[in-house]
């Protein structure tokens, strides 16, 4: 064991160790590297809090459930500010491109375990393609919105309600919260396809794609062009369109329903 004297000899030499010069220069270069950690997280998190809202109206605008709006951006600062935490600049991407997926993805786990619409929304869907696809057949052009909803025999309001239901459970199902819908690649594989099959495939998809899309009325093709390519939220589709919001999400639905009926059929034809 050791004597007084040892134990006196070694708590002097950590003590001067600990107030050495290269340690005090350890210390106040560890204190400052988290303080700048600490600002340049600060900033990250001001600089794209407005990243948050655009990703929370964009999916507010295929789940149509604007009430929640609050909930939504709340679940996604909390997103960014985890992602701000956890980024790091020599292994992950660009922060902006890091903090998109994690905002996102934490917006979509706010939706999880919510109360979705039932199940005979798929059944009226299967109502509204089979009247639209037999007044195209028996008119030979096809049906606009007003006579779509006297063919299936039920309100315009119903019609806007029935289609914007089919596309939140579109959207909720293509991340994983419902079974009852296709995922995407079932139209259009992966860019990423190796095999110059897959890659002919995919470009003649996107041909197709591009083909419906020419047949929509204007007004359809505008609102595609402005919530798909602009990037434009629902929001801002309706000032530059000068309708309502919830105009423009009718238009949306009903514009992705006559895509896909047409997308439908040209592959039913193949």
């Amino acid at each position: 064991m050791m004597d007084d004297s040892q134990n006196t000899a070694t708590s002097r030499q950590k003590a001067s160790e600990t107030g050495s010069p290269a340690a005090m220069r350890a210390r106040v270069s560890a204190a400052y590297a988290a303080e700048s950690r600490h600002a340049q997280e600060e900033k990250w998190i001001l600089d794209h809090l407005p990243l948050v809202r655009h990703i929370v109206h964009r999916i507010a605008g295929h789940v149509g459930n604007q009430a929640d709006i609050e909930d939504l951006i709340s679940a996604g600062t909390l997103g960014l500010i985890k992602a701000a935490r956890a980024y790091d600049p020599s292994k992950d991407a660009v922060f902006k491109t890091y903090a998109y997926i994690r905002v996102r993805g934490a917006v979509i786990d706010e939706l999880r375990g919510r109360s979705f619409a039932p199940a005979s929304v798929h059944g009226q869907v299967r109502r509204i393609r089979q009247a639209y696809e037999q007044y195209a057949a028996a008119h030979g052009h096809p049906p606009d919105d007003e006579q779509l909803a006297a063919e299936v025999g039920i309100s315009l309001g119903q019609l806007y309600r029935t289609l914007e239901e089919a596309r939140r459970q579109h959207f909720l199902s293509i991340h994983g919260l419902t079974d009852d819908s296709p995922e995407l690649g079932v139209f259009i594989p992966p860019d990423d396809a190796p095999g110059p099959e897959d890659r002919a495939e995919r470009k003649e998809m996107l041909e197709r794609l591009a083909e419906a899309i020419r047949t929509l009325p204007q007004r359809d093709r505008l609102v595609l062009l402005l919530y798909y390519e602009r990037d434009l939220t629902m929001k801002e589709t309706a000032a530059v369109l000068g309708v309502t919001e919830s105009r423009v999400s009718q238009l949306h639905a009903g514009a992705l329903f006559k895509l896909s009926v047409k997308l439908g059929a040209n592959h039913e034809q193949q």
